[in-house]
């Protein structure tokens, strides 16, 4: 059976995709910098089949040992704030550098590299500055690299919707980011403009299906697909899905950008950011299909959307309980 090195394989992402390798009868080698924490991929496939190995892709030798053999990488590592070593450039850059040179180096045929959408050498934001060095790294070292962006990515155990509905339970204001100074028409208010920073938010089953089809389309070598849901929303439309999902009333709370980035000034001190500056200035910009590039239709998959999905895991966050509705019916 052919062997798949995928680099960050135990992360939210990364776990979708380790059980569709699997699935395929792929082995699966599961580079990660702590070993014991990937435990739960193991039983995604046969015994032996997926095994977790430690490498942190700053390590040279730990990277050329785990790509050793392989038929293709993935490498899906990428984080949201820095810290210590784990800064957006070392991570970004010279960590998807390395692992495209060396599987180059061990003979490797396909090479995919997560990237993001809207990653850009001139956004004022690190993430998407750094996730765009990456990508042009990924294709000087890797020449036929595949690279995907997705947008906002939903399902159990995300980063955003799961953050806003916890916050909804135990505060009685959302915020909505990037709305303007209120204005008044027609004798009223208008506090939320068009709503916000758009996003185009996509299922991570969609990303994972895209990142292993790429290592079975023929003309998926040297191409940057764009991951995005069906649907455009604003800021405003997210937390009013997160609402009624929940069945929790709070009141939308319209934040400029220059308050948003006040109060990550004192966010990011925590160990786990809610909120960083870096983030401030991503929102600055709409998070949606540029309009040119191949999305998830052309690796032929449906995008799923949004209201099919976010029901069947944030129902936990209920006013009354997960089976609220059920009991009162």
């Amino acid at each position: 059976m052919k062997q798949v090195t995928v680099f960050g394989g135990s992360g939210f992402v990364g776990r979708h995709v380790v059980s569709r390798l699997a699935a395929r009868g792929l082995v699966v080698r599961v580079a990660v910098r702590d070993v014991a924490a990937a435990g739960l991929v193991k039983p995604m496939g046969d015994v032996g089949q997926v095994t977790p190995v430690r490498a942190n892709i700053l390590d040279e030798e730990a990277v050329a040992a785990a790509v050793e053999g392989s038929h293709s990488v993935i490498n899906l590592v990428g984080i949201l704030y820095g810290r210590g070593r784990q800064r957006f450039d070392a991570i970004h850059r010279e960590g998807a550098e390395r692992i495209a040179r060396l599987s180059k180096d061990a003979g490797v045929k396909h090479f995919v590299q997560m990237s993001a959408l809207g990653a850009s050498l001139t956004s004022p934001s690190q993430y998407a500055s750094s996730k765009a060095a990456g990508e042009e790294a990924v294709r000087k070292a890797f020449e036929g690299a595949s690279v995907v962006r997705p947008s906002v990515i939903f399902g159990p155990d995300d980063d955003f919707f799961n953050q806003f509905a916890a916050i909804a339970r135990l505060s009685p204001f959302l915020p909505v980011f990037g709305c303007p100074f209120p204005t008044f028409s027609n004798g009223s208010i208008d506090l939320y403009g068009s709503g916000g920073t758009k996003f185009q938010p996509v299922y991570v089953g969609d990303v994972a299906d895209a990142i292993v089809a790429c290592l079975y389309c023929d003309n998926a070598a040297g191409q940057t697909y764009e991951l995005v849901g069906p649907t455009v929303y604003s800021f405003k439309q997210l937390m009013q899905l997160v609402l009624n999902v929940t069945d929790r009333k709070c009141l939308l709370l319209p934040v400029p950008f220059w308050a948003a980035s006040m109060k990550a000034l004192f966010l990011e001190l925590l160990p786990k950011p809610l909120l960083t500056r870096d983030q401030v200035k991503l929102l600055k910009s709409d998070n949606v299909f540029s309009g040119s590039a191949p999305v998830l239709e052309t690796l032929g998959i449906t995008p799923t959307a949004a209201e099919l999905i976010v029901p069947t895991y944030l129902d936990r966050f209920r006013r009354g309980g997960r089976f609220h509705e059920a009991q009162t019916n």
